[in-house]
């Protein structure tokens, strides 16, 4: 099982998930000894084929630090809070937790689309 690090510690994932929200995008970052990151990348193909599969998901994505840096952010778009914790509480995920290598440092956060004037829209 990876080991979880929140992003912000005054507000952990646990706090995160009874806020009723969505659309919402889960923002996790990997770290680990470059030495498992194939065992990283199966488990995390495992647990995201899973999560594909579960109401509200909508897309999910995997990108790699460039460089020699083992660091992974999976960027996941989500209907709802509600789903997602449905999602991230199911017991066949809890269970596939267990494959990930135990350098694996994961740092995940809810997050929503901000409206910036003339930047962005939410």
């Amino acid at each position: 099982m990876p080991n979880m690090r929140p992003v912000d510690p005054a507000f952990p994932m646990e706090r995160q998930l009874a806020i009723e929200a969505g659309p919402v995008v889960l923002v996790n970052t990997f770290t680990m000894d470059k030495a498992d990151e194939g065992i990283f990348l199966d488990a995390w193909r495992n647990d995201a084929e899973l999560m594909k599969r579960q109401p509200g998901c909508i897309s999910i994505q995997l990108h790699r630090a460039i460089g020699e840096s083992p660091t992974y952010l999976n960027y996941a778009v989500w209907e709802s809070t509600a789903d997602f914790r449905a999602a991230f509480t199911h017991p066949d995920f809890r269970a596939k937790l267990s494959a990930y290598p135990s350098s694996a440092v994961a740092s995940p956060h809810l997050f929503q689309k901000v409206t910036i004037p003339g930047i962005c829209v939410a």
